[in-house]
C-alpha cells in the first residue's frame, strides 16, 4: 500500500516558461501572429500572454502528426515495451515537476493546492502508469478455421487523434486523453481550454524530455470555434475526442460526421442526484452531500448539485447543510486553510449568479449565500436552495450550451409513497 505524499508549501515565485504553440517538439507563434490572455481566477489578473492557434495551425500540427504516424517511421516501428518506457518516463518527470505543476494548475485554475498536488498529479502519474503497462499487451487472437488457412486479428492504432479538453481539470484531462492514445501508438494533436492552457504547454516540454519522437505529440492552444472547430472537421484527423457540454458535443458529432465520418468519443455533461431516505446517517449523508458538491467549486462533471431528502428529515437535513455550507472557508486557493476557491472565469461566475437569481424568481427559498464574494476574483458565496421543484431552472440546468457549473445546493423533498423514481 502507498502513501501519499507529504504536502509541501506552494512554489513562491512560479516563472511561466511555455506559451507558444508545441508542434513536432519545437515551440511556434501562431500562424496570425495572435495571443491570449491567460488569467488569474482568484484575482482576475493576468498571468501570461499564450499563442492564439486556429485553423493554419491545426493544419500544421496535423500534418506533423500525420508524418509522425507514417509507416516505417521511427513511432511505428517503435516496440510496443519502448513506448510504455517512455510513458513511464514521462510519469517520472510530472513527479520530478509535480510541485511546479501543482502550482501552475492551481494558480491558472483556481483549484485548491491540496487538491492539485495529492489528487490530480498523483492521479496523473497513475495513469501514465496504468497505460504504460498496457503498451505490449494489446493483442489479437488466433481464430480456427476449416480448410487450409491461418486467421488472426491484430488491433492497431487508429491514427491522428484530436483531443479537445475541459478547463476544470485541466492537467488530468491532458493525461487521460494522451495516455491510451500513446500506449496503443496513435499520434495526436491535442487542443487546451483557453481559460487553463499552462500545464499542457508544460506537458509538452516533458514530452519532449521523455524521448517522444516529433509529431507525436502537438499542442494547439486556442478557442472552440476557431482551434476546435478545425480538429473536429479536419480531413486528416481519423478520431476526435471531447470532454465537454453536451450542446459542444453535438457540434463536434455533427463536424465529424460532414467531414471524413472520423470516430468520436465524448465525455458530456450531467445533473447528478443524491438521494437520501429518512434512515440515512444523517451526519454523513450532510457532509457526503457536501463533498459531493463543492468539491472545486462545483466545477466537477459529477458533482451531486441535485439533493432528494425523504420528506421526514427534509427540514433537518436543509438545517444541517446550511450549517456546513457556512463553515467554507473562500480565499486563494494556494493558501492554506482555504477549501473554496473561485469559479474559472467571468463568463462562468456571471451565469452562475443569473442562474441564482433564477432561483429566487422562480420560488426556491434562499437558505445561505446567493451572491458575490470579496471585492476581486470570481469568488461566489456557498448557496444552498430549498423547496426547489423539478420543474426550476437550477434543478434540470448545467447549465446552457458552454456548461456553467455551479456550487450551488439544490435541496428536493420527496415522499417515499407518493415518490419513489428520480
Amino acid at each position: 500500500m502507498t502513501t501519499a505524499p507529504a504536502l509541501p508549501e506552494p512554489l513562491k515565485d512560479l516563472k511561466i516558461q511555455y506559451t507558444k504553440i508545441f508542434i513536432n517538439n519545437e515551440w511556434h507563434d501562431s500562424a496570425s501572429g495572435k495571443k491570449f490572455p491567460v488569467l488569474n481566477p482568484a484575482t482576475g489578473e493576468k498571468i501570461c500572454d499564450v499563442s492564439e492557434g486556429d485553423k493554419a495551425d491545426v493544419d500544421k500540427a496535423v500534418k506533423a502528426a500525420r508524418k509522425a504516424f507514417e509507416l516505417g517511421s521511427c513511432w511505428r516501428t517503435m516496440d510496443a515495451s519502448e513506448r510504455g518506457r517512455l510513458l513511464n518516463k514521462l510519469a517520472d518527470l510530472i513527479e520530478r515537476d509535480r510541485l511546479l505543476l501543482a502550482t501552475m494548475e492551481s494558480l491558472n485554475g483556481g483549484k485548491l493546492f491540496p487538491t492539485s498536488y495529492l489528487m490530480d498529479l498523483g492521479g496523473c502519474i497513475n495513469t501514465l502508469r496504468y497505460c504504460a503497462g498496457w503498451s505490449d499487451k494489446i493483442q489479437g487472437r488466433t481464430i480456427p478455421m476449416d480448410g487450409n488457412y491461418f486467421t488472426f486479428t491484430r488491433h492497431e492504432p487508429v491514427g491522428v487523434c484530436g483531443q479537445i479538453i475541459p478547463w476544470n481539470f485541466p492537467l488530468v484531462m491532458f493525461v487521460w486523453k494522451i495516455a491510451p492514445a500513446l500506449c496503443c501508438g496513435n499520434t495526436v494533436v491535442v487542443k487546451p481550454a483557453e481559460q487553463t492552457p499552462l500545464t499542457a504547454l508544460h506537458m509538452g516540454s516533458l514530452i519532449k524530455e521523455a524521448g517522444f519522437p516529433p509529431g507525436v505529440v502537438n499542442i494547439v492552444p486556442g478557442y472552440g470555434p476557431t482551434a476546435g472547430a478545425a480538429i473536429s472537421s479536419h480531413m486528416d484527423i481519423d478520431k476526435v475526442a471531447f470532454t465537454g457540454s453536451t450542446e459542444v458535443g453535438k457540434m463536434i458529432k455533427e463536424a465529424a460526421g460532414k467531414s471524413n465520418l472520423k470516430r468520436v468519443t465524448l465525455e458530456l455533461g450531467g445533473k447528478s442526484p443524491n438521494i437520501i431516505f429518512a434512515d440515512a446517517d444523517l451526519d454523513s449523508a450532510v457532509e457526503f452531500a457536501h463533498i459531493g458538491l463543492f468539491y472545486h467549486q462545483g466545477q466537477c462533471c459529477i458533482a451531486g448539485s441535485r439533493i432528494f431528502v425523504e420528506e421526514p428529515i427534509y427540514d433537518e437535513f436543509v438545517r444541517r447543510s446550511v450549517e456546513r455550507a457556512k463553515k467554507n472557508v473562500l480565499g486563494n486557493p494556494l493558501a492554506p486553510g482555504v477549501n473554496q476557491g473561485p469559479q474559472i472565469d467571468k463568463e462562468q461566475y456571471d451565469r452562475i449568479l443569473a442562474l441564482i437569481e433564477s432561483g429566487k424568481k422562480e420560488g426556491a427559498k434562499l437558505e445561505c449565500g446567493g451572491g458575490p464574494w470579496g471585492d476581486k476574483g470570481y469568488f461566489i458565496q456557498p448557496t444552498v436552495f430549498s423547496n426547489v421543484t423539478d420543474e426550476m431552472r437550477i434543478a434540470k440546468e448545467e447549465v446552457s450550451r458552454f456548461r456553467t457549473f455551479c456550487m450551488l445546493d439544490y435541496i428536493l423533498c420527496f415522499n417515499c409513497h407518493a415518490r419513489c423514481a428520480f
